[in-house]
C-alpha cells in the first residue's frame, strides 16, 4: 500500500521526492522585514514549505526565575525560559502578513502551535497543516486538539522513546488525524551527526507504518541527504539569512546557499535510488562498444583451425563475448578473415541459435 500524506496539494511519502521544510523559528530576530525575506529566500532556494512557531512566552512557560526555570547549559545559558521565549517568539500580529506573504510567493506555510489558543489563531489563517515540536510530543491533550482540526500533522520525536512515540501517534489518531507523519530528531542545538543513528528511520517506517522524515539539527547537509537513502520523505532544517546574526537559532541554521544545496542534493539522492534494475541504463548504451570481445589477431583462410594464438580478448566489443573463448578455440574458420577483425558467428559458420 502506498503510504502518503498531502499538504497544500503536494503529495509526500512513497514515490515522492523529499519534502523540504525551512524552519524559520526565531531567526527573524524580532524584525518582520527579516521574516518576510526569509520566506522569499526559502522559496528561491527551492524549499517546499516555510514553518514558523506560534507561542507567546506566557503560553509556553511561567515567568519565574526559580531554579526550575533557569537555563544553565548550551546556547541559551544564563537566561530564564520566559526570557528566552520572549526573545525568540514570533509576534502573533505578524502571523497574518507572514501567511499572506508566503501565499503570494507560492510557498506553503504552516506552524508549530504550543497551546490551544495558538491552534485557534492558525485555524483562523487556514493553516494547511500542523507540526508538533519534539518537546511537545508528550503533550497528548495538545496533540488531540491539533488533530481535531482534521489537518495533516507532523510530529517530531526528539527525546521520545518508542513508547512515547506510539502514545503520540495514538493521541493523533484518537483526535481525528487521518494524515500523519513523524520525524526522527535529535533535540540538540546543534546535534553531532553521530547522535542521529539514521538506521532508526527504516525501523520507524516499519514499526509505526507512517510517512517518516528527519528534523536535522546538524551543522551541514550530510546527515539530511544520507537520511533520504534510508527512506526519509521529509527533511526539516532551521533556516536563516545570516548564521552570524546573533539570534537564538542562527548559529545552527542553514544560510540561503546551503538550503539551495540541500534542496538540490536531497532530490538528487532520491532520484539516484530509482528502482531495482540490472538492465543496461540509457547513459550506458553508447559505451557498450568499449566492452571486451574476441578479435582475430592473425589473417586466416577458410578451413584454418583457430588456435590460442589466433584470437584475443580486447576492446572494443563488436565480437563474440570473451566467455565463448574456449568454444572458439578449435573451431574451423568458415571464410577468409583478416587480423584485427571481430570474431563473429558468421565467420565460424555458427547459427545464431547454436
Amino acid at each position: 500500500m502506498v503510504n502518503r500524506i498531502n499538504i497544500d496539494g503536494r503529495d509526500i511519502g512513497d514515490g515522492c521526492a523529499p519534502y523540504i521544510i525551512a524552519e524559520m523559528s526565531a531567526n527573524h530576530n524580532g524584525d518582520l522585514k527579516a521574516a518576510l525575506r526569509i520566506i522569499e529566500e526559502a522559496k528561491r532556494a527551492g524549499a517546499d514549505a516555510i514553518k514558523i512557531q506560534t507561542y507567546r512566552p506566557d503560553t509556553i512557560t511561567l515567568k519565574s526565575d526559580l531554579p526550575d526555570f533557569q537555563i544553565t547549559d548550551g546556547l541559551w545559558a544564563g537566561r530564564t525560559l520566559y526570557d528566552l521565549y520572549e526573545w525568540a517568539h514570533t509576534p502573533w500580529e505578524w502571523h497574518k502578513p507572514l501567511f499572506e506573504h508566503a501565499r503570494k510567493n507560492e510557498i506553503t506555510i504552516f506552524s508549530s502551535p504550543f497551546d490551544n489558543t495558538a491552534v485557534d489563531l492558525l485555524e483562523d489563517l487556514n493553516a494547511p497543516a500542523y507540526k508538533i515540536a519534539s518537546f511537545e510530543a508528550v503533550d497528548l491533550p495538545l496533540i488531540k486538539y491539533v488533530a481535531s482540526t482534521g489537518k495533516p500533522m507532523i510530529i517530531s520525536t526528539g527525546m521520545a522513546d518508542a513508547e512515547e512515540i506510539q502514545e503520540a501517534v495514538e493521541a493523533a489518531r484518537e483526535g481525528g488525524c487521518k494524515e500523519l507523519a513523524i520525524l526522527h530528531c535529535v533535540s540538540g542545538y546543534p546535534a553531532p551527526a553521530e547522535d542521529y543513528n539514521l538506521r532508526t528511520i527504516p525501523d520507524m517506517i516499519q514499526r509505526f507504518g507512517l510517512v517518516t522524515g528527519l528534523s536535522d539539527h546538524t551543522l551541514d547537509n550530510t546527515t539530511a541527504i544520507a537520511s533520504v537513502v534510508l527512506g526519509a520523505s521529509i527533511i526539516e532544517k532551521h533556516f536563516t539569512l545570516d548564521r552570524s546574526g546573533g539570534g537564538p537559532d542562527d548559529s545552527f541554521s542553514l544560510e540561503p546557499a546551503e538550503l539551495a544545496a540541500l534542496c538540490r542534493d536531497s532530490k538528487t539522492a532520491w532520484a539516484a535510488l530509482g528502482e531495482i534494475s540490472y538492465a543496461r541504463k540509457s547513459s550506458e548504451q553508447s559505451n557498450a562498444q568499449f566492452r571486451r570481445s574476441l578479435y582475430f589477431v592473425k589473417d586466416m583462410k577458410a578451413g584454418d583451425v583457430i588456435t590460442e594464438d589466433c584470437v584475443r580478448s580486447v576492446r572494443p566489443g563488436y565480437g563474440l563475448a570473451p566467455k565463448y573463448l574456449d568454444e572458439v578455440i578449435g573451431k574451423v574458420v568458415g571464410c577468409e578473415v583478416s587480423a584485427n577483425t571481430p570474431v563473429t558467428r558468421e565467420a565460424l559458420n555458427i547459427s545464431p541459435t547454436d
